[in-house]
C-alpha cells in the first residue's frame, strides 16, 4: 500500500532495531536517509538493500511536495534519520504535513528516541514534561531560556558535547545553581552515563573530562518549595 512510513533506527545499540523496522525498510520502494553515508553501513548491516536517496534539512524544503506526489502516485515510501525517530529534532515534519495535505497516508513506527529513556532514568518527575529540543545556538537563545523560568514541568534538551559544559553554565544562570538535573549522553551504548545531581555539579563533573557523544538534559521545573 502506498504510504509515507517514518521508520526509527538505533540511538546506539543496533540491537534495539525493531523487526517490523527491518521489515518495512525491505519493502518500500525507496527509502530517504538524512546521512546516506551513515544510513548505508546501517542497511549494509541488516542486508536491506532497497534504493536509498538523501532527504535533509538543507533539502527537503525543495523535495517535500515532489516525494509526496510520488506516493500519492503509488509508491510506497520510508523515511528514516541518522538515529531515532524521524521528525525529532531531525528533518521529516516539512514531508508529513506535505503528505496530510495531499491525504496521502502517513504511519509511524514505534521505535527508539533519546528524550525517553533519558527522562525515564532522570529520577525527575515523567508524569508532565515539555521537550525543547536544541536551544538556539546564538540569537535568542538567551531569551528562550528565560522564558522558561517559571516552567513547573520538567523540561528536556538536546545538546552538542561541545557546547554542554556552557549550556550547564547558562542553565545554573537562569535557574539557580541547585536545580536538578540529569544529563545523559551515549545512551543504549556501552559507556553510556547519566549524571545526576544539581547544575553546579553537573558543570564541575563535565569540565573535568572530554565528553563525547550526543547529550540530553533533563532539568528539573520549578518547584514551590
Amino acid at each position: 500500500m502506498a504510504k509515507l512510513y517514518l521508520v526509527p533506527t538505533p540511538i546506539g545499540n543496533l540491537d534495539d532495531m525493531t523487526f517490523r523496522a527491518i521489515k518495512v525498510l525491505k519493502e518500500v520502494d525507496l527509502i530517504l536517509a538524512e546521512d546516506t553515508r551513515t544510513s548505508s553501513k546501517l542497511l549494509h548491516h541488516f542486508e536491506i538493500q532497497n534504493k536509498l536517496s538523501s532527504h535533509h534539512k538543507f533539502n527537503e524544503h525543495k523535495t517535500a511536495e515532489g516525494i509526496a506526489k510520488r506516493i500519492e502516485a503509488g509508491e510506497s515510501i520510508a523515511l528514516i534519520s541518522d538515529a531515532g525517530t524521524p521528525g525529532i529534532s531531525d528533518p521529516g515534519f516539512l514531508l508529513v504535513r506535505q503528505c496530510v495535505e495531499l491525504g496521502v497516508e502517513v504511519e509511524c513506527l514505534p521505535g527508539a528516541t533519546a528524550l525517553i529513556p533519558a527522562l525515564v532514568n532522570s529520577g525527575l518527575p515523567s508524569d508532565r514534561f515539555c521537550f525543547e529540543g536544541f536551544l538556539p545556538q546564538k540569537k535568542g537563545r538567551q531569551k528562550k531560556m528565560q522564558s522558561l523560568v517559571d516552567e513547573e514541568r520538567t523540561m528536556i534538551f538536546y545538546e552538542s558535547p561541545y557546547r554542554l559544559v556552557k549550556a550547564l553554565e547558562q542553565f545554573a544562570e537562569h535557574f539557580g545553581e541547585e536545580r536538578r538535573v540529569c544529563v545523559s549522553r551515549e545512551l543504549s551504548k556501552l559507556y553510556e552515563e547519566n549524571f545526576r545531581g544539581s547544575l553546579q555539579e553537573a558543570v564541575e563533573h563535565f569540565k573535568a573530562k572530554t565528553v563525547k557523544g550526543e547529550i540530553v538534559i533533563v532539568l528539573e521545573g520549578k518547584t514551590n518549595a
